[in-house]
This record gives C-alpha cells, sequence and structure tokens, in this order.
C-alpha cells in the first residue's frame, strides 16, 4: 500500500492534512472510505493511548483493496480558535469535513465513485447518516460503536456508570455533580438557539447549543428513511455505549430492514480491540494498553463492503 498525503478544505478557513492510504493493486477502481472520528479532539490516526484504531483501519483494509482516507479532525488542529464560538456545533466541528472528504475521494481517477462509504466511529457513527444526507451520498454506512440515543442521554449514562464505582464519600461530591449536569440537560430543548449558545453545560466551552442542534437531528430519523446499505458493529465489552440500550436498540428500530446488517463482537472494547479492564473509571489504563483493532472486524467491513 501507499500513503499519501492530502488536504481536506484545501484553501480553506480550516484546511486539514490527512493520509490516503492506496492499495499497490490497481487494475480496477477502488471501492473507499472515509474514516470519522468519535467526540473530542483528535488526529488523523484517531489516537487514544497508545492505540491508533484509524491508522490500524486505514492499513487493513488496504491490505484487502479498499482506499481508506483519513484526517484530522478541526477541533483537533484548530481548537482554541473554536471553542470561542458559541455557536459551534457538530456541522463545524464534523459534518463539513467528512463531506468534503467524500468528494476528494470522487475526484480522485483511481476510486470508483458508486463504491465510497464511510466508517463512523462512536460519535461519527451517530452522526454518519447526518453526514450522508447533507452531502456525503456514500454508496453505504458503517457505524462502529454508534447509538441511535442522543448524546446527553450517553454521557449521563456514562456519569452514572462512573458513579457506580465510587466508593462512599466521593458518591457525596459526584452525586450533586451529576444532578447538575442532569439538570442543565433537561432544559436544553426548552431554550431558544440564542439561548443556547449563551448557556454552558459541559466544562468552559460547551454549550446546551451544542447538544441541541445534534439533538434536533436524530441520527435514527436518517436510517430509519435511508435504503442504501448499513453495517452496525460494537463490541460487548464497550463501556461508552450500551449492547442494552444502543445495539439492541438499533436492532429494535432498523431490524425489520433488510439493508441494514448487525454485528456484536465477544470481548471487544470501544476501539474494537481485547478489552482489558472493560470499566469506565479505568479508561485511561485501558487505552495505555497497546493494541490493535481486531483483524475479524476489519475482515467483516471489508467483505461488506465488496459485497455491496
Amino acid at each position: 500500500m501507499t500513503d499519501e498525503r492530502i488536504v481536506i478544505g484545501a484553501g480553506t478557513k480550516y484546511s486539514l492534512d490527512g493520509i490516503l492510504t492506496i492499495p499497490n493493486h490497481l487494475d480496477h477502481l477502488l471501492p473507499a472510505v472515509v474514516l470519522v472520528h468519535g467526540s473530542g479532539p483528535s488526529d488523523m490516526d484517531e489516537k487514544i493511548g497508545n492505540n491508533y484504531p484509524f491508522k490500524d483501519l486505514a492499513e487493513g483494509l488496504s491490505e484487502r483493496g479498499i482506499a481508506v482516507l483519513r484526517y484530522n479532525k478541526r477541533t483537533f488542529v484548530y481548537g482554541k480558535e473554536m471553542a470561542k464560538d458559541s455557536g459551534l456545533s457538530v456541522k463545524e466541528e464534523t459534518i463539513e469535513d467528512a463531506v468534503l472528504a467524500s468528494a476528494l475521494l470522487r475526484s480522485d481517477s483511481r476510486i470508483d465513485p458508486s463504491k465510497i462509504f464511510i466508517i463512523g466511529h462512536s460519535l461519527g457513527g451517530m452522526l454518519a447518516p447526518r453526514i450522508d444526507a447533507e452531502g456525503g451520498d456514500f454508496a453505504g454506512l458503517i457505524i462502529m460503536g454508534g447509538s441511535p440515543r442522543k448524546l446527553e442521554e450517553i454521557m449521563m449514562d456514562q456519569s452514572n456508570d462512573a458513579f457506580n464505582s465510587l466508593n462512599m464519600l466521593l458518591k457525596i461530591i459526584a452525586k450533586k455533580q451529576i444532578a447538575a449536569l442532569s439538570s442543565r440537560f433537561a432544559n436544553i430543548y426548552n431554550l431558544s438557539d440564542e439561548e443556547a449558545k449563551s448557556t454552558k453545560v459541559v466544562g468552559k466551552y460547551t454549550t446546551a447549543y451544542y447538544f441541541k442542534e445534534m439533538g434536533e437531528h436524530p441520527s435514527i430519523e436518517y436510517l430509519r428513511g435511508l435504503n442504501k446499505p448499513v453495517l452496525i458493529l460494537q463490541g460487548d465489552k464497550d463501556f461508552h455505549v450500551s449492547v442494552e440500550k444502543d445495539f439492541k436498540d438499533y436492532q429494535k428500530l432498523l431490524g425489520d430492514m433488510p439493508n441494514v446488517t448487525f454485528k456484536l463482537y465477544s470481548n471487544l472494547n470501544h476501539l474494537f480491540m481485547p478489552y482489558v479492564y472493560g470499566k469506565i473509571l479505568k479508561m485511561k489504563k485501558e487505552y495505555n494498553v497497546a493494541q490493535h483493532v481486531d483483524k475479524q472486524v476489519i475482515r467483516d467491513i471489508s467483505d461488506w463492503i465488496f459485497s455491496n
């Protein structure tokens, strides 16, 4: 395979460095994928601790004949200046660049324009249907560790999971913090856009508008109206999203749609790597263990792409 340096949004305010990994055997037009990050600032390899899931996906899929485009997330490069924007939403943070990435692949004469797919991980998986609808126009969608629920619901579940693992003294402190966060989330859809932009809900910068704008574009509504192929993947040791509340909800909501395929992997975590501790409070330790995306996951993704 060959790694080619590319730029997403060249000439715009937010140009982003990236890599297009191309298989060496070019005797036919290639299928391709765009990789879309999870939440938070992230580089093109989606580096988390000592793990590089997007690099693993790029190399693994390219070995199997699929071109892969990955790039630095906008908030990874321009986070300080974007933090000042109270109207920041997932559109500016993620969607616009993923659409530009799909257009870049379409302009490449080596790529089959009818075989360009999106792989969204975590938040990127939740946004994949909207990215497709807002200009990505992909041949199919692959959702890894995503959720049909609202982002704030997932965050509250993560907070409660962490709370249940604390000792009694820390629980007293955390209980008030969680109650305050729950109260802020409960009111976001009662706010006007301008009110939401002036209301901080998480940390110093993240406003209610970020959650409100995303929540008003529920991914499940896009998926229900979709007839193109969709592959939904999750590890059963994922402590960021839940098998019961997320994977099984996808099955319940979309299970009667013939275009949707589901795969649940035993003993894999949110990065689709073997789990170590399996607890959200040990997340940092879990991801500090250097591992690789499970080869069966890569095989399943490539097989599915070639079958569609």
